[in-house]
This record gives C-alpha cells, structure tokens and sequence, in this order.
C-alpha cells in the first residue's frame, strides 16, 4: 500500500496520514518531517538560511527517494508540495501510488489557520482576518489545479478527524 495525502496546509494531511497509517499498519512518513531529519534543520530555518529554491530542491529529491525506495507507506506532502517542479507528475506517475486530495471549504480552512497561525511561519504576520482570507483564497486558487490531479478527492468538511478516516477506510477497501 502506497498512498500519498496531499492537500493545502491545515486540511489534516498529517493527522489523518497517521491514523490511516495506523490502521493499515503502513509506516507514516510526513514529507516535511523527513526533510527536517535529512537537513537536520527545521523547515522554518531551512527556509531562512538557504531559501525557498533550497527547499524546494531538497523537497523534490526527498520526494523522489520516498517513491522510488519504500514499498509501503502513508506520506503526507507539504501544502505547496504538488506544486513545483515535477512532484505532481511523479507521484501520479509513480507505480502503485494511491494520491489523496484532502479537501476543506474555504471558510473551515481560513478559520482554523488564523488561529494556527503563529505556529505557521508563511502565514504568522497576518492580523487583519479578511486580507488573511484573501491570501488563502488566492493560494488555494493557484494551487488548486495540482489538487485536482489526484486520484481521488476526498471533502473532509466538517467532519471529525475519525469520520475522514473511516471515509479513507472505505475508499482503500473499495479498491482493493
């Protein structure tokens, strides 16, 4: 079982790429986690010493390493994962990977990363609720269409983080 969780921050990718890695008993790989461990730097500091092409660079070989080396997993990308370079077409290129479009309507996402955003350093300056609003609609627009390259697309608005996941449940063992 190969499944990739992708989606825009705060969605729940790597919450749900747990639990479902829990049941299927799959090893659970967050993308950004694993740079961190490779780099020995946190993504924020990544960010800020070597900048954004750095990253993204690192995130591509990572991704490449994951989906040509492991043979069961739960990996759950990065919000802006799908978006540069190649990493969309490899992972739907890639043999025997499931990928998963985690989906939250607009209003449930911009509520719940205002108030996360001081964890999130991309998002952290915003104060004003509106222009952050804004942001996130013009990002999830431009993103979107990489989303949407997924298998399949699951909406987990206003569902409990154990209601996606039996979602999840339902959609693997339909197809196997």
């Amino acid at each position: 079982m190969k499944v990739v969780l992708l989606g825009y921050m705060g969605v729940g990718k790597s919450t749900l790429g747990r639990l479902l890695a829990e049941t299927f008993q799959q090893r659970f790989i967050d993308l950004d986690a694993y740079i961190e461990s490779k780099e020995q730097l946190k993504i924020p500091e990544l960010f800020q010493q070597k900048g954004e092409i750095y990253f993204r660079k690192a995130e591509s070989l990572a991704l490449q390493e994951i989906i040509s080396k492991e043979d069961d997993f739960v990996l759950s990308l990065g919000g802006g994962t799908p978006v540069y370079g190649s990493n969309m077409k490899d992972v739907i290129e890639a043999s025997g990977i499931t990928s998963v479009y985690l989906k939250l309507n607009i209003e449930a996402l911009v509520d719940r990363l205002f108030l996360e955003r001081a964890s999130r350093p991309m998002i952290s300056h915003y104060t004003d609720k509106i222009e952050f609003e804004e942001f996130v609609r013009k990002h999830l627009f431009e993103r979107q269409q990489f989303y949407y390259m997924a298998d399949h697309i699951l909406d987990v608005t206003g569902k409990e983080a154990t209601e996606s996941l039996q979602d999840l449940i339902k959609l693997f063992n339909q197809n196997t």
